[in-house]
């Protein structure tokens, strides 16, 4: 929980990857808190009872989430689902904006990258930044298991943590207020 919000704060992409991971952990611990509380709050180490309180409550509420929200065997919970949308929403904005052509480079250069993996994706096409969560989502769970990654792959996913890594800088600026387009201007001189 502490965790969550200060990665959402500092890099939306880490904080998307550790939610998908939280939503698959509670899924291992077959959304029962008692077992969530001996295999993953117990664990850590530091933490008075009032933190443990608070980290048991927002693995219930999540626990809530998911089962009102039909996620309970896959699929990611509606506050996920919202980052990847806003996430969506400024990538088409900074392509849209001249301003960003070195975000739009970025992009291009990952595009044919995304493209492949739209084709291994048979039924399960998603958009573009979508496509690259799942990209780094499955590398980090085989990494997990630890499963041999080609040189090839290990390419491809440097260049999506890349571009991935840029689109969160200008969230975050964008979160703060920070980021301005060029419409921005024109409608201050108007």
């Amino acid at each position: 929980m502490i965790t969550a919000s200060a990665k959402k704060r500092e890099n939306i992409a880490e904080y998307l990857l550790y939610m998908w991971q939280i939503e698959d952990l509670i899924r291992a611990n077959k959304l029962d808190i008692d077992k969530i509380r001996q295999n993953i709050i117990d664990k850590y180490t530091g933490l008075d009872d009032q933190q443990k309180k608070d980290l048991t409550e927002w693995y219930e509420s999540l626990i809530d989430m998911m089962r009102r929200e039909d996620v309970v065997d896959k699929g990611h919970l509606q506050i996920n689902k919202n980052v990847i949308i806003a996430l969506d929403d400024l990538h088409r904005r900074l392509l849209a904006d001249q301003k960003f052509a070195s975000y739009s480079a970025q992009f291009y250069h990952t595009l044919p990258i995304i493209v492949e993996l739209r084709g291994k994706a048979g039924e399960m096409k998603s958009d573009e930044i979508e496509t690259c969560f799942n990209a780094l989502y499955g590398i980090l769970m085989l990494r997990l298991q630890g499963k041999e990654i080609s040189e090839d792959t290990q390419q491809a996913v440097a260049q999506i943590s890349k571009f991935l890594a840029l689109l969160s800088h200008y969230y975050k600026l964008d979160f703060n207020n920070e980021l301005k387009f060029s419409e921005d201007r024109n409608e201050a001189d108007n």
